[in-house]
C-alpha cells in the first residue's frame, strides 16, 4: 500500500519518521544532554544495543543531516559525534517528551 500524500506532506509523520527506530530516541537524548559524545559512551549509556546497530542508526541519522561525525587521525582512532543545528532542532520536541513522562509517567 503506498503512503497517502497527505500523509507524506504530514509534518509530524515527516518527524516521526526521522526518530523512527529502536534506538533512536535514546541517542538523541544522549547527544542533547552531553553536546560531543564517544561512540563507547553512547553503547555504554545504551547498554544493550549491539555495535553494528549503533552504526547503523548514527549513519542514518548523519545521511539525514541530524548527525555530525568527527574522526581523529589518532592510534587508536577516536570518533566523536554530535547534533547538527537540524539535529539540535529536535530538542523541543525531548523538552515536551521530557515534561510529559515527568507530569505523567512518574
Amino acid at each position: 500500500m503506498a503512503k497517502s500524500k497527505s500523509l507524506e506532506a504530514c509534518p509530524v509523520y515527516k518527524t516521526a519518521m526521522i526518530l523512527d527506530g529502536k534506538w533512536t530516541i535514546l541517542i538523541f537524548r544522549d547527544l542533547l544532554a552531553n553536546k560531543v559524545v564517544r561512540f563507547n559512551e553512547l553503547r555504554r549509556s545504551l547498554g544493550s544495543i549491539s555495535p553494528k546497530t549503533l552504526t547503523e542508526r548514527l549513519t542514518e541519522l548523519e545521511d539525514q543531516g541530524l548527525v555530525s561525525r568527527k574522526v581523529y587521525a589518532e592510534v587508536p582512532p577516536r570518533v566523536e559525534y554530535s547534533l547538527t543545528e537540524k539535529g539540535k532542532g529536535l530538542s523541543a520536541v525531548f523538552d515536551s517528551m521530557a515534561k510529559f513522562g515527568d507530569k505523567w509517567l512518574r
